[in-house]
């Protein structure tokens, strides 16, 4: 997951297909940050939890979020849309795109 903490300008040389992949991959990160935020939250009245842990959750959280916007800005300029779920259904019709090519 090292790849999602590149900037902007590095993430900019990247090929459409790996951006995709990518992004599946902080989506996927990002489901898992706020299910856990989520079962932080619901956890019952009497269990103590540390407040470190709210936190790193929240911050994981928005974390991926804002990664996930950032590869999802750099998808609309070239794709001109940001697909709603990055499947292998639609990577494969992509790289059979690339290798036509």
């Amino acid at each position: 997951m090292q790849d999602s903490a590149l900037s902007f300008q590095e993430l900019q040389v990247f090929h459409t297909y790996d951006l995709l992949i990518l992004l599946r991959l902080v989506r996927e990160e990002r489901s898992k940050s706020y299910n856990l935020m989520r079962t932080v939250q619901k956890a019952p009245e009497g269990a103590e939890i540390d407040k470190s842990v709210i936190e790193f959750g929240e911050s994981e959280y928005r974390l991926y979020t804002a990664r996930m916007k950032l590869i999802e800005g750099l998808l609309v300029d070239r794709m001109g849309y940001k697909p709603k779920r990055v499947d292998d259904k639609l990577l494969a019709a992509l790289k059979q795109r690339i290798e036509s090519n």
